[in-house]
């Protein structure tokens, strides 16, 4: 008998993923399946980014880099802080990491020892829970609530830390499901918070630049020692690429690049080469956003006719967080039948809410404006 270590078992599915490849094998057997399941852009890396990478491929030698990464990319990263949000950063600051997951696990792992509690979100990204306790740390969950607008806040920081300590906090913004924006005060409140209870803070932003009407604010700006994640997955269309970067406290640089150098190596040369083209595709990467805000006026505008009226407020990212509560409290059935009889791949709520999610359903609207709008005419017919 194979044993399956304690770790391992204690690792929960990731349903978006399970929904994902159930929405593969159907388009593999010749259905046309309407793909909403994956926070994932359909838009292709940016030109330059492609050129970029074609560049250093023909050159021949594909090597690794430093395990904090390629210098120019560290210190692109830091221009962009000043130029974007009027915050200096140290170059030296600034990890490259294998995606926003390889940071996750660092910081995890640089901040915390087993058996902490790290506050997470609630509704959130599922990954956070599934890393914390694969790393043999404990999530404790900050319950979003309705009237903060599903956003975390400096008072729900501190219920939470008088309820049971915590070791820790992430929050994220804008957030996943719900694309829930953390206001500017709120969140300088929220690191203020944070400061008082000595408690580290890591922002997850790797939705910045996908924002429709409230501004994205970096946690640096009111708190330098905060642990920022970031991407290109998202913005710059560079899922598959498998690229992001920290920016973490100065005495956290030596410990997390012990850590990158023995779990990764480095981040992969050719995705390096190509972010770093990326920061000049900002007039392409903002019409692509222009078109996911497009896509999000047909859903909000369609949804209440559908039954799915109640979503939690998406001021960015590319989600809809939808209630279906007055059609199922079964949504990991509803996403199964609505993938097998009307063609539409979503993601059952439980991915992200352990507790609510049984009700809600959340619909990625990074796909095309044919794809939202198809969307909406098979479910029309479907829930009729």
């Amino acid at each position: 008998m194979i044993p399956i270590s304690r770790r391992a078992a204690a690792v929960q599915p990731f349903l978006a993923m399970d929904v994902m490849a159930a929405a593969a094998a159907k388009t593999r057997r010749g259905d046309d399946v309407v793909r909403m399941e994956v926070g994932q852009p359909s838009a292709p890396a940016p030109r330059a980014v492609i050129a970029a990478a074609q560049g250093a491929l023909a050159a021949g030698r594909v090597p690794y880099t430093e395990a904090l990464g390629l210098p120019a990319l560290r210190e692109r990263i830091a221009r962009d802080y000043a130029e974007r949000h009027g915050v200096a950063v140290d170059p030296e600051r600034v990890v490259i990491t294998t995606g926003s997951s390889a940071g996750f696990v660092l910081a995890f792992m640089s901040l915390f020892d087993a058996g902490a509690r790290v506050a997470v979100p609630q509704p959130g990204y599922p990954a956070y829970r599934s890393i914390l306790a694969a790393l043999d740390l404990v999530p404790a969950p900050l319950v979003l609530r309705a009237e903060d607008r599903f956003a975390p806040t400096a008072a729900l920081l501190r219920e939470t830390h008088a309820l049971e300590a915590v070791a820790g906090a992430l929050v994220m913004s804008p957030a996943n499901p719900s694309g829930t924006v953390i206001a500017e005060a709120a969140l300088r409140d929220l690191c203020a918070a944070a400061r008082e209870l000595s408690l580290p803070l890591i922002s997850d932003e790797i939705y910045h630049g996908l924002s429709y009407g409230l501004p994205t604010v970096t946690a640096l700006r009111f708190d330098p020692d905060a642990v920022v994640i970031n991407s290109f997955s998202k913005y710059h269309c560079m899922t598959g690429w498998r690229v992001g970067w920290m920016v973490v406290p100065e005495a956290l640089v030596r410990p997390i690049e012990r850590l990158a150098q023995n779990l990764y190596i480095s981040a992969p040369y050719l995705s390096q080469v190509g972010a770093l083209a990326a920061f000049e595709a900002t007039e392409e990467l903002d019409a692509i956003r222009e078109g996911y805000a497009r896509n999000r006026a047909i859903l909000l505008d369609a949804f209440p006719g559908l039954g799915l009226g109640s979503v939690h407020p998406a001021d960015g990212a590319f989600y809809l967080y939808a209630d279906v509560a007055n059609l199922t409290n079964d949504a990991t059935t509803f996403c199964r039948r609505m993938l097998d009889e009307a063609n539409v791949a979503a993601t059952p709520g439980l991915d992200f809410d352990p507790e609510l999610g049984s009700h809600h359903v959340r619909f990625s609207f990074a796909g095309s404006e044919a794809e939202c709008r198809e969307a909406v005419a098979r479910l029309r017919t479907w829930l009729r």
